[in-house]
């Protein structure tokens, strides 16, 4: 999928890096070491762009089988998504980079409709452009360290949907015994 950039009508071209593949491997990634809490920030990337400014395009590619046209990433879980690319961006930043503000995710929307699959796949393919922001980065990263410092865990927030089923198995283990 490396050459999706210009067929897809983005100026920009695959980044070429030894560490690549590096950095698309789980739990290696691309890492930076955050100094004022010494903890290791990783995230694996899909894929790295260059544009004509020599900063780099970091791109995520997603895929699903809806009827719909996938045009926006807008929803209330989309947020994870923005998160996760601007993670990146600010990793790629720590490592000194030159990053473009704006990240794309390559979504592949299997056609659910099709008649028949005679062991075909077809996709339509969207790009969506995100101006992302990492400047939230940081203030997580010290709050994250605080919270594992803390003695003692932080009240589950109330509309946690896995705050809550935490909260009922412990209550059911309660009861049990």
């Amino acid at each position: 999928m490396d050459n999706l950039g210009p067929g897809l009508g983005i100026d920009a071209i695959p980044f070429a890096h030894p560490e690549l593949e590096k950095w698309r491997t789980n739990f290696t990634g691309v890492q930076a070491l955050h100094k004022p809490t010494n903890m290791l920030v990783t995230g694996a990337v899909d894929d790295l762009w260059e544009n004509a400014r020599g900063e780099l395009i970091v791109v995520d590619y997603k895929s699903t089988a809806k009827a719909a046209e996938i045009t926006e990433l807008n929803e209330e879980w989309h947020a994870g998504y923005k998160r996760q690319v601007e993670i990146y961006q600010w990793l790629l930043r720590q490592n000194g980079f030159k990053v473009s503000p704006t990240a794309y995710w390559v979504y592949a929307n299997g056609d659910a409709a099709a008649d028949e699959f005679d062991q075909t796949l077809r996709f339509r393919m969207t790009v969506i452009a995100y101006d992302g922001r990492d400047d939230w980065v940081e203030p997580h990263i010290m709050a994250a360290r605080e919270c594992l410092l803390n003695d003692t865990p932080p009240a589950p927030a109330t509309k946690c949907p896995h705050c809550s089923f935490a909260a009922e198995r412990l209550a059911y283990a309660a009861k049990a015994n």
